[in-house]
């Protein structure tokens, strides 16, 4: 066998793969023999048809078979020894042409190319990082989370008509260009919180509402989070970017929340039936103790987000983005034409080159990750998930729930994906020399949501 290489570009290579007889004859021999055993034709009784026979009508495509095989061996044995670091699998040169008589099988030259990852120079992303953020934990974020508190563990009244600060509860209608409900568009119950509503104009709007109104309404006018929005209207961040039509509103239920007045009933709600503090000066440290571990946190994870995009932005990684795209059509079970190829190759890219940076950190920073992790993980965000609805779950329910979540592929590679990234990020900062800003929480949630 002989394997010679041509360098078509920095990032494109092609193989070029003789292989001798010896290389595959011996193989295709004993196919053909384990192939005449199993054969039924007429006329013959099985594993009785003449050799010449099965030679003639099936040896094309066992000799095919074979050779794959044998390819397929050597390649991936020339790329483990040549250390060479590919993307996606090895695909047929374009002209396809092979070298050889398969009637009359001797010598065999087939043409491979393969696409090479770039190398990723991290030092040169990260060297101006972006800045850190922190939350000024003042008098007034204490206030408003005080008043948080008392309104959750306050009284819940049904009322005729919503006034300020009432909570309508719904459903969301999308609606087409004309104003009518939109074919196989958006439905999803929700709810919508007066009191945070910062669009005045729309907030005037659901002031004075009753059962069963209806309203017209631009849903990113909700909240400036477009995740907030997302969850809203029951679908994806990304969905929310690409929403252009009004949707309807429609009342079912207003809800008055009735606030629990400062004392000792809300202390012991809010931080356990054990505890000692019984004056408003000692709950107002409990509470700015609190938001500080909760925005210590919400802080770092957003840092990691923003760091994220900064190094792909800033990341000097060109792809062999014709290789790719032939790799990607070829790969894809469904057809898919060149220009919707062409739409969604960029998000493939922008997802390849981040897998290039956490495979390079993971490697330099031995990260590893256990089965145990990823229990853990999987326990933490069903329990987190349970929680919002106000179901306590014991230790043994989680670890039943968790395993029987992380015995689908997808939703274990998908927690594994998520514990990858935290670690890849947090091995990156600790590297980093970062500055550091206080901003009140009004800022940070600006800086948060600049999407």
């Amino acid at each position: 066998m002989e394997i010679q290489k041509e360098q078509i570009d920095d990032l494109q290579i092609r193989l070029s793969i003789t292989l001798e007889k010896d290389d595959y004859y011996p193989q295709y021999e004993a196919s053909l023999k384990q192939y005449r055993k199993q054969v039924n034709m007429p006329g013959f009784r099985p594993g009785n048809v003449p050799m010449g026979l099965i030679r003639k009508q099936y040896g094309p495509a066992i000799l095919s078979e074979e050779l794959h095989k044998v390819l397929n061996n050597k390649l991936y044995e020339h790329i483990i020894k040549e250390k060479l670091n590919i993307l996606g699998n090895p695909l047929p040169s374009e002209s396809d042409d092979v070298e050889g008589d398969f009637k009359n099988p001797d010598k065999f030259t087939f043409q491979y190319d393969l696409g090479l990852a770039p190398e990723i120079d991290l030092e040169k992303a990260t060297k101006k990082p972006p800045v850190h953020y922190k939350v000024k934990i003042d008098k007034k974020l204490v206030d408003q989370h005080i008043d948080d508190l008392r309104r959750r563990n306050g009284d819940v009244e049904d009322v005729e008509v919503s006034e300020e600060n009432d909570l309508l509860i719904g459903t969301f209608t999308e609606l087409d260009k004309v104003g009518i409900v939109k074919e196989e568009g958006i439905t999803n119950d929700s709810n919508i919180a007066l009191e945070f509503l910062e669009d005045k104009k729309l907030k005037k709007k659901l002031i004075g509402l009753k059962k069963d109104d209806e309203v017209t309404i631009d849903p990113k006018k909700l909240s400036k989070d477009h995740d907030e929005v997302a969850a809203k209207l029951g679908v994806t961040h990304e969905e929310v970017h690409g929403l252009k039509n009004e949707f309807s509103f429609k009342v079912t239920d207003i809800k008055r929340i009735n606030k629990l007045d400062l004392g000792e009933d809300l202390y012991k709600k809010v931080l356990g039936e054990e505890t000692d503090i019984n004056d408003e000066e000692a709950f107002r440290t409990k509470v700015t103790a609190h938001l500080e571990e909760h925005f210590t946190t919400d802080t770092r994870n957003v840092y990691k987000r923003k760091l994220s995009d900064h190094i792909l932005e800033q990341l000097d990684a060109p792809l062999p983005d014709d290789f790719l795209m032939r790799w990607l059509a070829s790969s894809n079970e469904q057809e898919l034409d060149r220009e919707k190829l062409e739409a969604e190759y960029p998000d493939y890219a922008k997802y390849l080159r981040w897998q290039l940076v956490q495979s390079k950190v993971m490697r330099e920073k031995e990260i590893q990750i256990s089965e145990e992790e990823v229990h853990q993980q999987a326990k933490a965000m069903l329990a987190s998930q349970y929680s919002q609805y106000g179901i306590p779950m014991n230790d043994e329910l989680l670890d039943q729930f968790a395993a029987n979540m992380l015995s689908d592929h997808k939703e274990k590679q998908r927690v594994h994906d998520m514990i990858a990234e935290n670690k890849v990020l947090d091995g990156i900062i600790e590297d980093l020399k970062f500055k550091e800003k206080e901003v009140s929480f009004d800022d940070f949630k600006k800086w948060a949501g600049d999407e």
